[in-house]
């Protein structure tokens, strides 16, 4: 593979009609048989299908040669946060597939229906998500361990499927977000130039009247259908997944946390079932791996077009509009109207390119820059540039169909990403959130914190 060339890339927006035909693909049909009544109507045209002919497009519309272009595409095919990635999802399917066989996802479903109150089981779930992404990191590690566990719960006191699975990515992202070891936080910190602790200090400000606005939609909606029956806690089967949340806190790697987790349930049901054998164990990692075909090849393929729409300029396409708009909006404005138009700016890069990419580590790193510029130029903290790229790929993260969370969620609940997003009740708490921060924060604190950071 060649290196990469240093040409300049030239703003386009033709770049990104490819992703304009995935979405009108996966979400258009999907909507279309919803509305005539077809069950599991996003399952009808996959969304590994549903992206193919936008990789054809895009690779039709590069003015390099093919051979050229397809390279690129397996660049972004193979990118490191894109592989990473598929490894969570290939080792938290078969965690869950072996959990599931040896008795622990009922077990620990058991001891969360008996430590949880009914009224107040969709709070729980909401703090522990956050509690543990916040010690792991990773949105994506936190779903892992906790949806199938949150599944169980849902089924035996009859909530509602939808909203469950809205409560776990809620506080995942909640955690992801607020995080110190998120890679979100480091890329987010690094590129606007301030300390961790500084972002987090901005960030919280903003995401905890979130979070607890959100508790109360949760705790209102919290009403089994009925009493699910408990019986004896099995604490050696429920010993996989307090094994993994402990690693987790701890700061172990996720890899290493899922894998300790899938050796742990497989030597449990190996030792508690005459009827478990190592055939077994491993015939049921093989069928985690299956669980999550596609949702990995689905992670691959957006990784590949979004390099592709980078490398043809739909990436800088975007953040030269914004850069433009918010030239347009400070002009002749007064200080605080220009502070507050580039805030906006910030919020609305990160979330345009989060949309076209699906990741939102990534977009924090394509729009750290014009972020950082916009910043300086117009007196906005880098504390409070650092917050609002991490917020705002944050939110649109959490609300994105074909995202990686919301992927996940949907294939361990069997449920339509749409069905998911819409009860994604913190997302939509923190943008509003950080939109009334933007206009409502005092310019004298914005100047007094630049000063003081200086």
């Amino acid at each position: 593979m060649s290196s990469n060339s240093s040409t300049p890339i030239t703003p386009s927006a033709i770049a990104l009609l490819p992703l304009l035909v995935f979405l009108a693909l996966f979400i258009g049909v999907g909507a279309y048989l919803t509305f005539q009544g077809v069950e599991f109507a996003f399952y009808q045209l996959p969304a590994p299908i549903a992206i193919l002919p936008a990789v054809i497009i895009a690779l039709l519309l590069s003015k390099e040669s093919l051979n050229r272009a397809i390279e690129q595409f397996l660049r972004g095919v193979g990118h490191q946060d894109i592989i990473a990635m598929c490894m969570i999802y290939l080792l938290a399917g078969a965690f869950a597939a072996v959990a599931k066989a040896s008795g622990g996802v009922d077990a620990t479903v058991n001891l969360g229906l008996s430590a949880i109150p009914s009224e107040m089981i969709l709070p729980g779930i909401f703090l522990i998500s956050a509690f543990i992404a916040t010690a792991m990191g990773t949105s994506m590690g936190t779903i892992a361990a906790v949806a199938p566990v949150a599944l169980g719960i849902a089924q035996s006191s009859g909530m509602s499927l939808p909203l469950t699975a809205g409560v776990v990515l809620s506080g995942a992202m909640f955690g992801d977000n607020l995080s110190i070891i998120s890679d979100t936080t480091i890329a987010a910190t690094r590129s606007q130039g301030c300390e961790m602790r500084d972002k987090f200090r901005e960030n919280i400000r903003i995401a905890l009247p979130a979070a607890f606005f959100s508790l109360i939609l949760f705790a209102f909606s919290s009403t089994a259908t009925q009493t699910p029956d408990t019986s004896a806690i099995e604490w050696l089967k429920v010993l996989p997944y307090m094994t993994i949340l402990v690693l987790a806190i701890s700061g172990i790697n996720v890899f290493v946390v899922l894998t300790v987790g899938i050796v742990l349930a497989g030597s449990i049901g190996l030792w508690q079932s005459d009827h478990y054998a190592l055939t077994n164990f491993g015939q049921d990692i093989y069928r985690g791996f299956g669980n999550m075909q596609e949702i990995f090849l689905l992670s691959m393929l957006i990784g590949g077009l979004s390099e592709l729409m980078r490398r043809q300029g739909g990436l800088a396409f975007l953040t030269q509009l914004v850069s433009r708009w918010i030239q347009r909006l400070a002009k002749k404005q007064t200080p605080a109207a220009q502070s507050r138009a580039s805030e906006l700016g910030i919020a609305g890069l990160v979330a345009m390119v989060n949309t076209c990419t699906a990741n939102n580590t990534v977009a924090i790193i394509v729009s750290g820059g014009i972020a950082r510029q916009l910043a300086e130029e117009h007196a906005v903290t880098p504390r409070r540039s650092a917050s609002l790229l991490d917020i705002f790929s944050c939110v649109m993260q959490g609300i994105l169909p074909y995202g990686a969370q919301v992927l996940l969620l949907g294939s361990i609940f069997q449920l339509s990403p749409l069905e998911i997003v819409a009860h994604s009740y913190y997302c939509f708490s923190l943008a509003f959130a950080a939109i009334v921060a933007i206009f409502f924060t005092r310019p004298s604190r914005r100047y007094s914190q630049t000063v003081t950071h200086q």
